[in-house]
């Protein structure tokens, strides 16, 4: 597939940007022990959404500013690796205070002094790439101290307001979007707060302008922090450009402080994502109802049910169905494999030709090899199950490695625990295994073995071996309608004469006397010397 010049611009990085992430704050609205910015959106920490834009555009580095619970961000964040370094707000004095922190990040290398900032926050993962260029590209255009993005609202309570210049104000020449200053909602007066425009939190500053600016910021406000959004007024007092580029999808700005504004976040990014495989050629049935987890790869011609969840790095192959009710975490499953309703798998592999369910349980470590069969209500765990081989109904298989073409029969179990450890169970190839057979681990099943249905199998089996390990029938006739009559208080009948199971097996044939040689055979066996009986032994 060949890119276009605009295709290529969104995936290279912009000469002489650095990029600063803010992901400090406590986030006290969301009323949680956890970090705001580690909440998952659509399977990922809000948190990432940012840094992968981050990474994409920054050629000086990303600095992530971490606070609250800085070293569990600081292991989200690091494990992206690259170019991203980690800085820390120990104490939260304002977004000014944050930006700040992130100094010595770019100024402790020679190499990395850039021309101009990208500052983000760690609370906005619907905001694209693309439009964080187009700001780049006004900054540029325009030659500004700083160029902010803004959204307008219908109702803007609890934002900082855009203050515009008023058009008489405006040099000769200027562009119509020139900003006088950012006023915080609680610092904000009547008249200000009936403004729309507010300022969504991404800025792109001049490099030589910002952190001289943050050194000369003043708490002296109705919060005593330190804001970064100050640096506007100052830019404007020293007669420098202060531009803005107004979102044309407010959805992008939203920055998430509640539970609710999570929700809101968590169904765009859904949508997106189920906008993005139909696009790439996979059948959404009913798409509202098919949950795909950012980190999820879909193949091309590959059919989801309704109610489908595909969670974690998910892989799905070509040309696969998947019915509905199924959730799959951090699996992969191969191409023309078909999954029928209800089944859970995680941390699992399923390859190519496969078909499983209904109601498959795959806990983690099974491997089902190419055209393997697991059916009704079977559970696995740490199983791999080789080429062609099947566990159609009713059996629960753990720690245990089986060959390939074997038959597990119904209620089949692998007994792999002894209440301290776990066991593993070995079967070979082609071995058939009949209904309600428990394999006392550790056991080894030899290659094309048949155990028959019923057996508890304790020792390894020979290859080509039968096994039948249960207990001999006992049939007592008439006792079911003696059981009966005493219950209901009759006199029962009398009991049949008790037949040994010899003579009821013979009775079904006419009796024959013994034939004469085989009764001259005895009487010679009997008058043989000891020596030549002791021999033919």
């Amino acid at each position: 597939m060949t890119h276009s010049s605009h295709d290529n611009a969104l995936f290279s990085s912009v000469p002489g940007l650095g990029v600063i992430i803010m992901a400090a704050g406590l986030g006290k609205r969301m009323k949680s022990s956890l970090a705001k910015v580690l909440h998952p959106v659509a399977g990922r920490p809000m948190v990432l959404y940012v840094l992968d834009i981050a990474c994409g555009l920054a050629e000086q580095g990303v600095a992530v500013v971490v606070g609250h619970q800085g070293a569990e961000v600081r292991k989200v964040v690091e494990a992206v690796g690259g170019q991203v370094a980690v800085a820390e707000q120990t104490k939260q004095l304002g977004t000014g205070h944050a930006v700040l922190q992130a100094r010595p990040v770019f100024t402790g290398v020679a190499h990395r002094r850039p021309t101009r900032y990208l500052i983000l926050n760690g609370d906005t993962p619907l905001l694209t790439e693309a439009t964080v260029r187009d700001l780049l590209a006004m900054h540029d255009a325009q030659g500004a101290a700083v160029t902010l993005l803004t959204a307008v609202l219908a109702d803007a309570s609890g934002y900082g307001r855009v203050i515009r210049q008023r058009r008489e104000e405006w040099p000769q020449g200027a562009a119509d979007n020139r900003v006088q200053s950012i006023v915080e909602d609680k610092d904000a007066s009547e008249a200000e707060r009936l403004v729309r425009e507010i300022n969504v939190g991404t800025y792109v500053v001049d490099g030589e302008f910002l952190f001289p600016a943050l050194d000369k910021l003043d708490p002296r406000n109705a919060q005593g922090e330190y804001y970064l959004t100050d640096i506007v007024q100052m830019a404007v007092q020293q007669g420098r450009t202060v531009s803005a580029l107004r979102l044309r999808d407010i959805d992008e700005g939203l920055g998430i402080n509640s539970r609710v504004q999570l929700a809101e976040a968590e169904g765009v990014i859904r949508h997106r994502i189920r906008e993005r495989w139909l696009e790439a050629g996979v059948t959404l049935r009913d798409p509202a109802s098919t949950w795909i987890d950012a980190g999820v790869t879909i193949g091309r011609d590959t059919v989801l049910y309704p109610n489908v969840t595909l969670e974690g790095r998910t892989v799905i192959g070509e040309e696969t169905i998947v019915h509905s009710g199924v959730r799959i975490t951090d699996c992969r499953i191969g191409n023309r494999v078909e999954i029928l309703d209800h089944c859970i798998f995680r941390e699992s592999q399923v390859e190519d030709d496969s078909h499983l369910g209904p109601f498959v349980h795959l806990r983690p470590g099974v491997a089902v090899r190419r055209k393997g069969k697991v059916g009704n209500f079977v559970e696995m765990k740490k199983v791999e199950l080789g080429e062609g081989s099947k566990a159609n109904h009713l059996s629960y298989l753990g720690d245990a490695t089986i060959g390939s073409g074997v038959n597990i029969g119904a209620g089949t179990i692998t007994c792999n625990y002894d209440g301290y450890r776990k066991f593993q169970t070995v079967v070979g190839d082609g071995v058939f295994i009949g209904s309600d057979v428990q394999l006392v681990a550790p056991v080894t099943v030899g290659q094309g073995a048949v155990i028959a249905a019923g057996a508890t199998v304790t020792q390894d089996v020979p290859v080509d071996a039968l096994v039948i390990a249960r207990v001999p029938q006992v049939t007592r006739e008439g006792w079911a309608a003696r059981r009966r009559a005493l219950q209901s208080g009759q006199t029962p009948p009398p009991a049949p004469k008790p037949v040994s199971p010899v003579k009821t097996r013979m009775s079904a044939k006419p009796a024959k006397a013994a034939s004469k040689p085989k009764a001259a055979a005895r009487s010679i066996k009997k008058k043989q010397p000891a020596v030549q009986r002791s021999k033919r032994r």
